[in-house]
């Protein structure tokens, strides 16, 4: 270990030894777009993403290969505008001869094989992975999930745990399974600015920029006469994408002197890939296909959380996922993959305000407003059903109501949806507990455990 810690640091130390980064009044200055979410957010979401990806992927499970990409990816890391964030940076190579990479917010990144095997160079494989750090850099995952949650509004938040919309799935646990989901989703002009921030990192860490523009073209000559590659069908091409970054290498005053195009690192690894055994795809797992079920919460340990209309314990083995006035909690496996593509939750609990629609002085106020909810609700999800009318309760003392529902369960069959409201001065206070029928038993007494620990704040 001590070994690839020392060559770690060497190459990184090589990095920054390549030249000088061009003024800073000639390169393009990006902009992050707006975000909600909090950079500690992408990290969460993205580490909880990437456990569930490394179990769902097949992984080259090569320590070589591995080994190579973080010490590439470092390398450009290095050189990468984060804004003062420190990420937990982790790379890993997907057995899959498709040509595709993605990175996960907080900067879980994953390089198909088939990247490595098309690249002619180090340059380009390093363009590629500039191009994917870059979207970490400006958060567009998380930035995307705001679009949505912007757009969706409060009541979205549910709607999308129903398998009804994307900006609630988001808010469960970020949870897009997979580069075609939300989170990695990006507009053409996320592509542009990973383009051109990757070009900049690229030269800044002395390869040669032109690979950028180079492997984009030899993508687009992939497309002739078959399907695009994936790494084109998941990232939208901008309009006249390898002449924005010619024009960035143009005010970058073009390529470094000596710059670095290949290495015989990468050559090396590059026959260590194409020797792998290729692996079946594993198919994603659906409503359909059905999913493997999490443990039951077995934990007896309970992690705290602080939120600004309520706090509450939740076990410690579970994740748990910030959002703007809620948060959500689940264990490992607890989002899957829905019909449509999604996340969806199909074990945990949320927590939501919706700003409710009724006077709040009204006696009926808390019933008034759960009946909006659960009307919203069934806009987008056709099936849900109520199971048992709304009853009084006490949630921190304060008069609450408790009300099951049924729905269709992202994983097949029927769900039960135990859902707890009390007023609160910011509006509707929700706590929404989900398990599939077969095996709520098992999360019964979970889900009682974290209400009877809820705090509301005043």
């Amino acid at each position: 270990m001590s070994g690839y810690v020392a060559r770690l640091t060497f190459l990184c130390s090589m990095a920054i030894a390549f030249g000088a980064a061009a003024p800073a009044q000639q390169r393009t200055q990006l902009k992050a777009p707006w975000n909600m979410y909090s950079p500690q957010t992408d990290v969460q979401v993205g580490k909880q993403n990437a456990l569930l990806m490394e179990k769902r992927l097949p992984l080259c499970n090569d320590p070589k290969v591995d080994q190579y990409l973080t010490m590439l990816g470092m390398r450009l890391v290095s050189k990468l505008p984060t804004r003062g964030v420190e990420y937990p940076w982790e790379f890993h190579c997907v057995n899959d001869k498709s040509i595709n990479a993605f990175a996960l917010p907080g900067g879980f990144v994953f390089v198909n094989r088939g990247a490595i095997e098309v690249a002619d160079n180090e340059a380009q494989l390093a363009a590629v992975m500039a191009h994917e750090l870059s979207h970490v850099a400006l958060r567009h995952g998380t930035a995307q999930a705001s679009k949505a949650q912007l757009a969706q509004g409060a009541a979205g938040v549910f709607g999308g745990l129903f398998g009804g919309s994307t900006g609630g799935a988001l808010l469960t646990e970020g949870v897009a399974l997979g580069a075609g989901g939300l989170l990695l989703r990006y507009s053409r002009g996320a592509e542009t600015q990973a383009d051109v921030m990757g070009t900049q990192v690229l030269y800044d860490a002395g390869y040669d920029p032109r690979a950028m523009a180079q492997f984009f073209e030899k993508l687009e000559g992939e497309t002739k006469g078959k399907n695009p590659p994936q790494f084109l069908s998941d990232h939208p091409n901008p309009d006249n994408r390898v002449e924005r970054v010619d024009e960035e290498i143009d005010k970058l005053g073009g390529p470094p002197a000596n710059a670095k195009r290949d290495s015989a690192e990468f050559e090396a690894i590059k026959r260590e890939v194409l020797a792998l055994p290729v692996v079946k795809k594993i198919a994603p797992v659906t409503a359909a296909a059905g999913a493997a079920t999490p443990p039951p919460p077995a934990s007896s340990r309970f992690a705290e959380y602080q939120g600004s209309s309520f706090h509450l314990k939740y076990p410690d083995n579970w994740g748990e996922t910030d959002s703007d006035g809620g948060a959500s909690f689940a264990p490992a496996g607890g989002v899957v993959q829905g019909a449509n593509g999604e996340g969806a939750l199909a074990y945990g609990m949320i927590a939501s305000v919706t700003p409710a629609a009724v006077d709040s002085n009204d006696s009926n106020a808390l019933a008034a407003a759960t009946q909006q909810l659960i009307q919203s609700l069934q806009k987008s999800n056709p099936n849900l059903r109520v199971r048992q009318q709304p009853a009084p309760v006490r949630l921190n003392g304060q008069p609450a109501l408790s009300t099951y529902l049924t729905n269709d369960s992202p994983i097949g069959g029927l769900e039960t949806d135990w859902l707890i409201t009390v007023m609160h001065p910011s509006g509707l206070l929700s706590f929404l507990c989900v398990a599939p029928q077969a095996t709520y038993s098992d999360y019964d007494k979970t889900f009682s455990a974290i209400l009877d620990s809820v705090r509301l704040a005043q």
